[in-house]
């Protein structure tokens, strides 16, 4: 589809069609091999780091690019249509999530330690807040931090953690414990930098229905040890940091999810262009075409309700509601499209190597991660209502 839109400029477009080239010619040809070996090669970090994609909003300071937002939107839109979800779950975990938190709330000390790093490719980072009985729900997190001396010692368990296997550090969300029970709510959650190496870490990894290049962990954490200095902003403050960073990581997630939807439709087209039933091309019968021509509508309506919120998100607006909205409708719209797209391509689109194949599994998580539909619902209730 044409991307043409007000919200892009002549030097966002070409760098749109430099990223893509890039991706087209770097990364697509191996995914193959990495979706078989369940791994993404530690140096392909390094790689886009050498491209400049790992900082696109961080700043220069710390090796990042400092570019209007609008660079991230089609980068990340060119990241969903590989078509691949685990390498656009891992690499968007890394640059629009797990930094982020460095980003906001990070000394200039923590940022030269992490951030640097990770922007140039010589770490990679991991976000772990979910655990096996707090998702969406960050409030309920369980996993402590006891106060020892100058330190913390952190004990709990952190699940679905993308990167969590090959991580060098995780951004993780703790609740302090001041006395000798740690008090529910959101009021005493904080987040630390916890080195992935560090004793008393244990990372096992998950079997997932897709994503299968990407590799996802539990973490167990047993009175492992951090210093104070690990502490990003405020004791106590982390909560608040999370839900301003969840308005870019529903915002990145909406992004890729229409890049999905854009790949899925280019698969179907050519597909069904090609495909010869009853003398004559698949889609030369009606009811193809006008299923493609009805998705391809939601599509387009999709994509200008995410780069709106992407708008407002990049005038530094907390908007949570139009936020909220994009997640919503465009995850749903990736899940719905890919399954109808893998219809039209019949027996030959449940082939486990099918490119549509892949992008069914895949795009089925893209309503789960990052805020579950049911809580983007919740969210533009409450905001709107």
């Amino acid at each position: 589809m044409s991307v043409d839109s007000i919200y892009f400029s002549p030097e966002v477009d070409t760098f749109r069609e430099q990223t893509r080239r890039f991706l087209r010619e770097h990364i697509a040809p191996r995914l193959d091999t990495w979706e078989s070996e369940r791994r993404i090669p530690r140096d392909t970090w390094k790689l886009l780091a050498g491209e400049g994609l790992l900082g696109l909003h961080h700043p220069r300071a710390y090796g990042g690019r400092e570019l209007p937002f609008f660079h991230s939107v089609a980068y990340l839109e060119e990241l969903g249509r590989l078509g691949n979800g685990g390498f656009r779950g891992a690499m968007s975990v890394h640059s629009y999530m797990a930094t982020t938190y460095l980003q906001l709330a990070g000394d200039h000390e923590q940022k030269l330690a992490y951030l640097k790093p990770a922007v140039e490719g010589d770490m990679i980072a991991a976000l772990a807040i979910t655990e096996p009985h707090a998702g969406s729900d960050v409030s309920s997190i369980s996993c402590e931090a006891r106060a020892t001396g100058d330190g913390y010692a952190i004990r709990g368990t952190k699940a679905f953690v993308t990167n969590g296997m090959h991580a060098d550090f995780m951004v993780t969300a703790v609740r302090m414990a001041d006395g000798p029970v740690a008090v529910t709510g959101s009021g005493n959650i904080s987040l630390l930098v916890i080195d992935a190496q560090a004793p008393g870490v244990t990372r096992t990894p998950v079997e997932k229905l897709g994503w299968h290049c990407s590799d996802t962990a539990t973490v167990h954490f047993e009175d492992v040890v951090a210093d104070g200095s690990r502490l990003l902003g405020r004791k106590n403050s982390g909560f608040m940091w999370i839900m301003k960073a969840f308005q870019l990581e529903r915002v990145a997630a909406a992004v890729l999810a229409i890049g999905e939807v854009d790949r899925a439709l280019e698969l179907a087209r050519r597909y069904t262009g090609e495909r010869q039933v009853f003398g004559k091309a698949l889609a030369g019968h009606q009811v193809v075409r006008h299923r493609l021509a009805e998705l391809m509508s939601h599509a387009e309506a999709a994509r200008q309700l995410v780069y709106h919120a992407a708008w407002l998100h990049s005038r530094g607006k907390l908007a949570m509601s139009e936020c909220a909205m994009a997640k919503l409708r465009a995850t749903e719209l990736a899940v719905d499209v890919a399954g109808q797209c893998l219809q039209l391509f019949g027996g030959h689109g449940y082939l486990a190597d099918a490119p549509i194949a892949r992008l069914f599994r895949d795009t089925r998580l893209d309503t789960i991660a990052g805020g579950a539909s049911e809580i983007m619902r919740e969210i533009i209730a409450d905001t709107d209502l």
